[in-house]
């Protein structure tokens, strides 16, 4: 049974003043806090009889057992899903010096000012998928760590490190051949480009698109072409399926050797 001050500690979670001030979050369904499990212990486990037998070798500084009912009262989901944990915030914030060296030797995505939850969730979980293992976002994007957003990686969360920062300096800081993409509606045929297997990729706000600030930073400006071109179509992509087309075509090209290096 759960007791009524761990379920309003749970509530709480939903604030990220809380989430900072306890440092946790929460995270629910099999998959999920299952993935957050394989890299460490949760703080507080709650899960039915049935989840629990089919787990007995979790570990959790605190487990409770509830009732699907009692589950259902503390969720943040329409549909609970037998399991829910408190985990520790991650401590890996990266100073600028190890952020450069990501973007200078890797594939790095920036996020300016992403603020759908939805996105940011699908949008870490297609990191994930193509290899992406590091990305950076400006200080007004969503937080990663909001029961929708952790829910929305389906457990990429546990494996794509998220780091907050100011990305127009953290861009300043990079080596000047240093590549630097972003859509943009007046870019170039991402199709026609030649791509790198390092630098960094910047997405932009759902409805403004990317800053001017960072814009202006971009040294090679990418456009998703529609098809046929000249049609009438929409104006413009949801920002995750757009970051997921240019990781697809950076990854097709690593894969296919078509990479023409620091162009």
């Amino acid at each position: 049974m759960i007791s009524k001050n761990k379920q309003k500690m749970l509530r709480q979670l939903e604030s990220k003043k809380h989430r900072l001030s306890t440092g946790l979050f929460v995270a629910e369904g099999p998959k999920v806090v299952g993935d957050l499990l394989a890299i460490g212990p949760a703080e507080t486990l709650i899960a039915t009889e049935e989840w629990a037998a089919q787990h007995p070798d979790v570990k959790a500084k605190e487990w409770i057992s509830v009732s699907e009912d009692e589950l259902r009262r503390v969720s943040f989901l329409q549909h609970p899903q037998q399991v829910m944990a408190t985990f520790a915030l991650p401590c890996h914030e990266e100073d600028t010096e190890e952020a450069v060296h990501h973007i200078t030797n890797e594939l790095c995505l920036a996020l300016d000012s992403v603020q759908d939850p939805g996105n940011l969730g699908t949008i870490i979980r297609i990191a994930d998928w193509f290899g992406i293992q590091h990305i950076y976002c400006s200080s007004d994007t969503a937080d990663a760590y909001s029961p929708k957003v952790v829910q929305a990686t389906m457990g990429s969360i546990a494996r794509v490190q998220v780091n907050y920062t100011n990305l127009c300096h953290l861009v300043d800081q990079l080596p000047k051949d240093t590549p630097v993409y972003g859509t943009v509606l007046d870019g170039d045929d991402l199709y026609n480009t030649s791509l790198t297997p390092n630098g960094l990729i910047v997405m932009g706000n759902e409805g403004k698109g990317i800053s001017s600030e960072m814009a202006s930073r971009l040294t090679h400006r990418l456009l998703i072409p529609p098809y046929p071109a000249g049609r009438a179509t929409a104006d413009s992509l949801n920002v995750a399926i757009a970051t997921a087309i240019c990781c697809a075509e950076f990854r097709r090209r690593l894969s296919s050797s078509f990479i023409v290096h620091r162009s």
